[in-house]
């Protein structure tokens, strides 16, 4: 008997499997007619492997569009757009998407090339990407991974995608937290499958993959992110939006109450801990004003590499025209020494605090 569970967790290393099982015991099926518009939204952030802990496996996509077809559904696309000074196209091809798109026969859209519409929610009005919004359904499909300034990224942070570059910018000027939440508020995802497969556990850009094994099927994206906080390690309370996302009604934290179902749960590997601690313990030689997370993302993992950290190195969009010793990125020109780029490579602020 199929258990139609709000949350369900599948353990296996069997990614397309994996996928299928925690599909077909999901209420994905009761949610899904033939002639929908369905479209796919991965975490395409950068252009690395899914194996590095940043991205989607496109196994994932390859098994949802599987299961969307044998319910009917046949108008299919690939919709995203990459962090702030990467390139989404050179992401689908890296990532497996642009092949997996030509076999599948599925088209891959870059959100960077679209336009823009208003949706407000609170006190926000938010650029939207059309595409995201000419659907019939918005299926998520982030990686469970951490954050360098939110601790953790999954369903809520990932649809930061479906926004213009100019506004993934002023998010971050705004302080993530609230915008984050109040943007899922003004567009939710119809449904999550999340890649938890082997995401980074200390930083978005990937790098330091940890294999959980996990595939989680969920329709509410808050309850999704609550779970998910706690397999890393983290409270409600230690994630300021997710609590923000309930209180506005955006979806509802997960708890004892809430239906989830695992399978096979013999498979379930020992958890690790997302590394917070050591992520705030180099935040203590950052001086943060509203950085992109490309920016602040490279600083920390070069500061992670570095054996011996020269000073407090600023960072952000709040310190244009500014003066000061160290900084970070093209924002940070009128300091007397800085690392050129937007964003800079974490390999080249490596190099930059290793000659000083």
């Amino acid at each position: 008997m199929i258990c139609m569970a709000q949350i369900t967790v599948n353990y296996s290393s069997n990614i397309k499997q994996a996928t299928l099982e925690a599909l077909e015991n999901s209420n994905l099926k009761s949610l899904i007619s033939p002639g929908m518009k369905v479209s796919l939204k991965p975490n395409l952030v950068l252009g690395k492997p899914a194996s590095s802990g940043a991205t989607t496996h496109p196994e994932i996509a390859e098994a949802l569009i599987s299961y969307l077809r044998d319910h009917g559904v046949r108008d299919i696309e690939i919709i995203e757009s990459s962090w702030v000074g990467d390139d989404t196209k050179r992401a689908f091809r890296v990532c497996g998407y642009e092949a997996l798109g030509k076999k599948a026969k599925v088209p891959l859209f870059d959100l960077k090339d679209d336009k823009c519409v208003k949706l407000s929610a609170g006190e926000y009005d938010f650029e939207v990407c059309k595409k995201a919004l000419d659907t019939d359904f918005l299926i998520n499909i982030p990686v469970l991974k951490a954050h360098c300034q939110t601790l953790m990224t999954c369903c809520l942070k990932n649809m930061k995608g479906v926004i213009s570059d100019m506004e993934k910018r002023r998010f971050h000027a705004m302080g993530l937290h609230r915008p984050i939440a109040f943007l899922n508020k003004a567009i939710s995802s119809s449904f999550s499958i999340i890649d938890g497969i082997c995401g980074d556990l200390t930083f978005e850009e990937g790098g330091t993959p940890v294999a959980r094994n996990m595939i989680i099927a969920a329709e509410d994206s808050v309850a999704a992110d609550s779970y998910c906080a706690a397999l890393m390690g983290f409270s409600v309370e230690d994630i300021e939006y997710l609590s923000l996302a309930a209180e506005i009604g955006a979806g509802r934290l997960f708890d004892e109450s809430t239906p989830a179902l695992e399978l096979n749960s013999g498979d379930k590997p020992i958890f690790a801990k997302s590394n917070g601690e050591e992520i705030r313990r180099l935040s203590g030689f950052i001086a943060e004003s509203q950085a992109c997370s490309a920016c602040y993302s490279a600083l920390v993992f070069a500061l992670n590499r570095c054996r011996r950290i020269p000073g407090k190195i600023s960072v952000g969009q709040g310190f244009k025209g500014k003066s000061g010793a160290l900084g970070c990125g093209n924002c940070t020109c009128a300091f007397d020494k800085y690392v050129k780029g937007c964003p800079p490579k974490a390999v080249e602020i490596l190099e930059f605090l290793k000659a000083l």
